[in-house]
């Protein structure tokens, strides 16, 4: 299977060459369209007022996989892979990144949109995301988790986006696999200090709440993985037929 690689942490990240060789190793042919620098947090931003430029590059750890280095975006990178490869791409996996993309972080994720993109072009996608701890994230046990996840999708009618994170654990610790919802927490726990006549704000983490118990948030705690199917059609159709009631008047 031709599986396209992307990510939003940067070409040179640990996390894509982990998950890119875990493919390789499993028999697929792997294209790498990532970021020439990080660009996390971007959601699902392109770049259109300006070329997009991208370079033909060798990484060291992926030797014989044809890799692109995007000035860009995470959407960038689908989009530049999409146009500019030869082959029909099967399949692409984004990440795998460093730190958590669940509960709302999913809204500004640039490796949840980079999958979310893919699928925009007729791909299915699957995000991979690794719990950031002491300066480390587990990605060999994250890349095992998502190829077995993805060795069972063969009896799936319809994939869309698959939404994978998992903790800071070595692979046999881990309880399992949960299949379930994203979290409607919000990350918005800012350190602030005063600078001059303004202030400083770095963004912390999650409040303490009580976590709704079928959350990816709370099956994280618990140190099972999570898999969360997404959807992105923004359309609220619930509304739709009221409306026509209330303006067609």
């Amino acid at each position: 299977m031709n599986i396209l690689v992307t990510n939003d942490d940067g070409i040179n990240a640990e996390g894509i060459e982990v998950l890119a060789k875990a493919l390789i190793e499993a028999g697929h042919e792997v294209i790498v369209a990532a970021p020439n620098v990080e660009n996390s947090g971007k959601s699902h931003a392109i770049t259109f007022k300006n070329p997009l430029m991208v370079q033909k590059v060798e990484l060291d750890g992926l030797k014989g996989a044809e890799c692109l280095s995007v000035y860009g975006t995470p959407a960038d990178c689908v989009r530049a892979a999409v146009h500019l490869i030869d082959e029909k791409i099967d399949f692409c996996f984004s990440g795998i990144n460093s730190g958590y993309n669940a509960a709302t972080n999913v809204l500004y994720s640039g490796t949840v949109s980079a999958a979310i993109e893919a699928n925009l072009f007729g791909i299915p996608a699957i995000a991979v995301s690794a719990q950031w701890k002491k300066g480390h994230s587990k990605y060999e046990a994250a890349a095992r988790v998502a190829l077995e996840v993805f060795d069972k999708l063969d009896n799936l009618t319809t994939v869309q986006v698959l939404n994978i994170n998992v903790p800071f654990s070595e692979y046999e610790n881990l309880k399992g696999v949960k299949v379930c919802k994203v979290g409607k927490d919000v990350m918005s726990i800012y350190d602030i200090t005063e600078e001059g006549e303004g202030y400083n704000m770095k963004l912390k983490g999650f409040p303490e709440a009580a976590k709704d118990q079928e959350s990816d948030i709370n099956y994280l705690q618990e140190n099972y993985a999570t898999v969360s199917p997404l959807l992105y059609d923004v359309t609220n159709t619930t509304l739709i037929n009221e409306l026509k009631d209330l303006l067609d008047e």
